[in-house]
């Protein structure tokens, strides 16, 4: 049974400008990205082993975790670096917290996805060190965002420098596709819906072939699969192919093979399903039959079927 979990433990990382320490005994491992999503959350410090540490003077920082398919999220939490002292306004930490966004795409492009949370009320005596973000949405990759601009309004409040210093990163939602509820264990209520809230049901996304608001529609005329964006092929005396994989149930047009009727004829053949050889020639038009290259020695033509 499908049950609400955190779907990013131990799932791939990555982070920019990973921090390299002059001390030979801290390897890279030790600030590693994917120490966000090991589970550990006893050591809060920058050298605990627990905790992904970018490179200083940065003006961007980024860290992402890849749940490896598309999932429904209920909510994400962010454990911050605190170095294990007291969260508060005199924790200089807090500074670098400020200001971070959470992303939730099915790419490690920001603007492929939706914006869950965007900082702009905390101050360093209010953000806490454990932020619980609600993102009732779908998708493979959440991403943290920071960035400091060269000239910042917030100074006094705000970090001089953007950094990744994220002790844990949670990811709570489905661990199966097509369920939703408190314990993901309910089906999404459309049939065709492939992707639905997590609270109440409604339809987020089609299976591939489908759309409308409650999936109840094929993909319009000539288009086919995943959110109905693939085009149809040249199928036989212009159908349509089937709403789902594409295929044309009639065969060909002219021109084209295959099961998508996408593959030009090769070379020598031509018309519907690429089923007749060039007449008296090698080469030939695919659509036309029309001769590309020279008769063969005893006739003449534009489709050299005239005999000498």
């Amino acid at each position: 049974m499908a049950r609400r979990e955190n779907i990013a433990l131990n799932k791939p990382t990555h982070q920019s400008n990973v921090y390299v320490s002059n001390d030979k005994k801290y390897g890279e491992a030790t600030f590693h990205s994917s120490n966000a999503v090991d589970g550990l959350k006893t050591n809060f410090s920058a050298f605990g082993g627990q905790c992904v540490i970018s490179h200083v003077r940065q003006r961007t920082a980024t860290w992402w975790v890849d749940l490896t398919s598309i999932h429904s999220i209920h909510d994400i939490r962010i454990y911050y670096r605190t170095d294990n002292a007291p969260w508060n306004a005199s924790n200089g930490y807090t500074a670098r917290f400020l200001g971070f966004y959470i992303y939730v795409s099915n790419t490690t492009n920001t603007e492929d996805g939706h914006l869950c949370f965007h900082d702009t009320n905390y101050t360093r005596s209010t953000i806490p060190a454990v932020a619980n973000i609600p993102c009732p949405v779908h998708g493979q990759y959440v991403i943290y965002f920071n960035k400091r601009p060269q000239d910042s309004s917030n100074a006094g409040q705000f970090s001089k420098d953007a950094h990744n210093e994220l002790c844990e990163v949670e990811v709570y939602g489905c661990n199966k596709t097509g369920y939703y509820g408190r314990t993901c264990s309910l089906p999404c209520p459309d049939t065709d819906c492939r992707y639905c809230h997590i609270k109440t049901g409604a339809c987020q996304g089609c299976k591939p072939g489908y759309q409308g608001h409650q999936c109840e529609l094929h993909c319009s005329y000539k288009s086919y699969g995943e959110a109905c964006k693939k085009k149809c092929g040249n199928c036989s005396d212009g159908m349509t192919c089937h709403h789902i994989n594409g295929r044309c149930a009639n065969g060909c047009d002219f021109g084209v093979y295959g099961n998508k009727c996408k593959t030009p004829c090769p070379v020598g053949w031509h018309g519907k399903n690429c089923s007749d050889r060039c007449r008296n020639c090698d080469k030939c038009d695919r659509f036309t039959g029309q001769c590309t290259s020279p008769c063969h020695v005893g006739w003449k033509g534009a489709t050299c079927n005239e005999g000498f």
